[in-house]
């Protein structure tokens, strides 16, 4: 377990900046697809399509996402640093529990979050505030009643 609590680092430039290629690649699979941008759900549909027609701007999507961190390191020289300070296990089990959080949420954060509260979704709100609020629980107890990082 580790013991000592690290700050999180405050980045709002890069935050912006992130926050508004996610918002601007919901807006025109919206415009160009009709569809709303679930990371979950372009997965999903990638991995048993419908058509090669839906297979093929899941594909693109998908790998624009995988090659973030390449276009990142193309404009400032460097890949944008990682931490992940917990075991391979605890990140299998968190994929697990995200796994069934989404399967009975219809849907992940960037579905909701994103795109379902920019519409004013009744569901998606209500699913994004459990969201929130269990992450809030979650980084309560992990970092002062179990004492972790």
């Amino acid at each position: 377990m580790i013991t000592e609590i690290t700050p999180t680092e405050f980045t709002p430039f890069a935050s912006l900046i992130g926050g508004f290629l996610i918002g601007a690649a919901a807006v025109l699979l919206m415009a160009f697809q009709g569809r709303i941008f679930g990371a979950t759900g372009i997965l999903a549909g990638f991995l048993s399509p419908a058509n090669s027609s839906d297979w093929a701007w899941r594909a693109v999507l998908l790998a624009g996402m995988a090659t973030g961190p390449l276009v990142f390191a193309l404009f400032t020289g460097h890949f944008p640093a990682v931490e992940v300070p917990v075991t391979t296990g605890a990140l299998i089990l968190g994929g697990f529990i995200v796994g069934i959080g989404v399967s009975y949420g219809s849907g992940c954060t960037s579905g909701h979050g994103v795109c379902g509260m920019s519409r004013l979704s009744p569901r998606s709100i209500v699913a994004t505030l459990a969201f929130m609020f269990s992450t809030a629980v979650t980084v309560y107890v992990i970092r002062h009643v179990l004492g972790g990082a």
